[in-house]
């Protein structure tokens, strides 16, 4: 893997070590986490830094009833859902959302692909195949969108992103990703407001999309 060289926000990565960033956006972050040691080593400081502080609170009464709550909730809990590992390109996280199989793809239209691995009110989280050379339609965006590549590189106004790398797109950045020519690019993606397409088409099939 080549150098990586767009990584995760601070912002983001605070959100993420506190537990309180959407689900499509934690999905990302821990892809690129197990991918990226420079990110991993500042999540893991970020963590030691929250747990000191943590140490040093002073511990407050619970309130009545809790231990009984606390209980009543460990009965009722469903057994947490079996951990995924790695594939080839795909992170665990990736695998995780993938449910351990291997992509199952959908037409686009121009040889783009994608699976939508879920989509609620926290957002959308999917996977996209560009082929070589091919350009996914020009977008603004109503919110976040985190593009992590698995595979390939893509280039853009912004930058190239090659594997490992992700482009963070807010509402002010208006691009037209265009995949390397060197073979097809896979990326994770994750939105929490649909894209803003130029082109009249796109718009048209956004809804049967869901992108």
């Amino acid at each position: 893997m080549t150098a990586i060289t767009h990584h995760i926000s601070d912002a983001l990565l605070d959100a993420y070590v506190t537990g309180s960033l959407g689900h499509p956006f934690a999905v990302v972050v821990a892809a690129h986490l197990s991918l990226c040691d420079a990110c991993r080593a500042r999540a893991e400081a970020a963590e030691m830094l929250g747990g000191s502080l943590l140490d040093r609170l002073a511990p407050a009464p619970l309130s009545a009833g809790a231990q009984d709550r606390l209980l009543a909730a460990l009965d009722d809990a469903s057994p947490p859902p079996l951990q995924s590992t790695a594939s080839g390109i795909f992170p665990a996280a990736v695998m995780q959302a993938l449910g351990g199989q291997p992509p199952k793809w959908r037409m686009l239209g121009g040889g783009i692909r994608q699976q939508i691995l879920s989509a609620d009110s926290q957002g959308s989280l999917r996977l996209l195949y560009i082929p070589p050379g091919r350009a996914v339609p020009a977008h603004s965006h109503g919110g976040l969108e985190l593009t992590l590549v698995l595979q390939g590189d893509f280039s853009d106004s912004e930058g190239r992103f090659g594997p490992g790398d992700v482009e963070i797109a807010h509402d002010e950045i208006d691009h037209q990703p265009v995949a390397g020519p060197d073979g097809p690019c896979i990326c994770l993606a994750a939105t929490d407001a649909p894209l803003r397409f130029r082109a009249m088409i796109p718009r048209l099939l956004q809804p049967l999309f869901r992108i």
